[in-house]
C-alpha cells in the first residue's frame, strides 16, 4: 500500500491484512493524518485479502480525536470535517472485506466510532469505553450517534455523553460493545482466530453480512424481508454455495458443534 503514514503500520498474513494504528504517544489519539490514512487504505486493499484487523500500537486502541486538531473551525468547516469522518467509516463498515477491532485501553470518542464501524469487536481486560464530547462542550461527529445506539441502545448512549460514564471491559462486552472479552493482551491472537474463520466464508456470504444484513436492519419489515428473500435466493445460487451444500449432504462438512 502506497503513501501511507507513518502514524499506520499495515503488515499482511496470508489472506489477512493487519492495521495497526502507530501514534502510542498520543494515545493513538486521531489526528486528520490518521483518519485519511485509513482512508487510503480501504481504497487500496489488494485483491485475494478476505479480512482486516485494526489493533493500536501502545498501551491503548485510540483516545479519541485529538483536540488540538478542532483549531478554531467555524460550523461550516466543522459539518465538512464530519462528514470525511463519515465518508472514512463507512468504508471501513461497507469496504471490500469484513473488519474485526481489536481493543485494549481506552476506547473513547472517536476511537469507539471507528470500533463501531468494525463488524466484529474483541476487547481484553484492559478496555475501556466513553464518549466524553459530552463533558466537553461537544457533540460526537464520526457516526456514533448512528452506530453506537445500535450496539447498546439510545438510552445507554445518552447516559454515557450526559454524566461522563466510563464502562469498564466486562460491562462493555456484557451490552454489546464487544461480542468477545479475553485476557489482557491476548486479543491479537483471538482477532486472527477469528479473521481465519472469516477468511474461510464464502465470498457472498461476507458481502450478504457487511452490505446487506445493515440495510435489512434499517428498514421496514416489508421491505427487510424482500431484501432477505433476494439475498438468500443469490448466495444458494453461487457455485461456492452449491459445492459446500454438496460437501455436507455427502459428509464431508463438519456438523455445527463438532
Amino acid at each position: 500500500m502506497q503513501n501511507l503514514p507513518s502514524t499506520l503500520e499495515v503488515t499482511r498474513q496470508d489472506n489477512i491484512v493487519l492495521v495497526a494504528l502507530n501514534r502510542p504517544e498520543k494515545r493513538n489519539a486521531f489526528n486528520d493524518e490518521l483518519i485519511l490514512g485509513i482512508e487510503k487504505i480501504f481504497d487500496q486493499i489488494p485483491s485475494g485479502v478476505r479480512c482486516v484487523i485494526i489493533h493500536g500500537h501502545g498501551k491503548h486502541f485510540s483516545a479519541g480525536l485529538d483536540l488540538s486538531e478542532l483549531k478554531e473551525r467555524d460550523a461550516v468547516q466543522g459539518v465538512y470535517h464530519s462528514r470525511m469522518w463519515h465518508r472514512v467509516l463507512d468504508k471501513v463498515q461497507f469496504g471490500p472485506v469484513p473488519v474485526i477491532a481489536v481493543l485494549h485501553g481506552a476506547v473513547v470518542g472517536g476511537g469507539l466510532e471507528l470500533a463501531a464501524a468494525c463488524h466484529i469487536r474483541v476487547s481484553d481486560d484492559s478496555t475501556f469505553y466513553a464518549l466524553p464530547e459530552g463533558q466537553r462542550g461537544i457533540f460526537v461527529g464520526g457516526g456514533a450517534s448512528v452506530r453506537v445506539p445500535k450496539l447498546i441502545g439510545m438510552a445507554r448512549m445518552t447516559d454515557m455523553m450526559l454524566t461522563g460514564r466510563v464502562y469498564q471491559a466486562a460491562e462493555g462486552e456484557r451490552i454489546g460493545l464487544a461480542q468477545y472479552l479475553v485476557e489482557t493482551g491476548k486479543g491479537l491472537e483471538k482477532g486472527i482466530e477469528l479473521a481465519q474463520k472469516i477468511a474461510s466464508n464464502a465470498g457472498m456470504t461476507n458481502f450478504a453480512l457487511t452490505h446487506v444484513l445493515p440495510r435489512i436492519v434499517d428498514a421496514g419489515q416489508t421491505e427487510g424481508l424482500l431484501l432477505e428473500s433476494l439475498m438468500a435466493a443469490i448466495a444458494q445460487n453461487a457455485p461456492e454455495a452449491k459445492q459446500r451444500l454438496a460437501d455436507f449432504l455427502e459428509g464431508r462438512a463438519k456438523k455445527v458443534g463438532e
